[in-house]
């Protein structure tokens, strides 16, 4: 299914690329941040209102009321979903401008490619069995999340480069990479990871230029490995 991958080699391309790309992901991360917001206001603005009408439902200490706790419980992971199938969409939409310009590909930069009516579904599912995925990793006291962290890492990829496959297909090829490959692609992201936060250095907004670094990485993860022979 994939071939050995070099960590230098993968490295040193994504250093590369990143100078080409490194608007789009800017770009990429501000359409994230924006895309998310009207979600969280719709579901904080009706407690901030419950709170401006009624005072006393919100109280002084820790301890929430049945009003305001029992919706946060049921809201709360329609709320997450929405957020991940968001950030799998531009995520995924960025690694297939990161194939454009490696390989000088005269195509516009589509970054909301995956809110298609045809992927929606497919990533609102992806978005649930992460979400699953997640739970399980944190029940196994963190152990298992650190584990889960590189197979959830390559969904994007294979839901940019692989139209044909569905959500459960596209887990059972990450992990299927993942686990043949576990080391050195969480070495990639690992260190990729903390390279991409450094422009918290540079008056702490520049890491909004440099956080979509830790994606690139992904991108030739995917291609050593599986290759672009069926592209969608």
């Amino acid at each position: 299914m994939s071939a050995s991958l070099e960590f230098g080699s993968i490295f040193n391309r994504s250093i590369d690329l990143f100078k080409k790309v490194w608007l789009q992901g800017f770009i990429t991360l501000l359409l994230t941040f924006v895309s998310m917001l009207p979600f969280y206001a719709l579901f904080c603005v009706p407690f901030l209102l419950a709170g401006i009408t009624d005072p006393g439902m919100i109280p002084a200490s820790d301890d929430l009321p049945p009003a305001v706790f029992i919706p946060l419980v049921i809201f709360s992971p329609f709320l997450l979903i929405a957020s991940m199938v968001i950030s799998i969409a531009f995520n995924a939409a960025f690694l297939r401008i990161c194939k454009q310009k490696d390989y000088n590909e005269a195509i516009g930069e589509a970054y909301f490619f995956y809110f298609k009516k045809s992927y929606l579904g497919k990533m609102a599912l992806l978005s649930v069995m992460m979400f699953g995925l997640s739970l399980l990793g944190m029940l196994a006291c963190g152990v298992g999340l650190i584990y889960m962290v590189v197979p959830l890492a390559l969904i994007p990829a294979f839901l940019a480069f692989n139209e044909e496959l569905s959500a459960s297909d596209i887990v059972k090829a990450s992990f299927a990479l993942g686990n043949k490959n576990w080391l050195v692609i969480f070495g990639l992201v690992f260190l990729v990871g903390i390279l991409a936060e450094l422009g918290i250095l540079l008056c702490i907004v520049g890491v909004l230029f440099t956080a979509m670094l830790a994606k690139i990485p992904i991108y030739y993860i995917y291609k050593d490995s599986i290759g672009f022979s069926a592209q969608p």
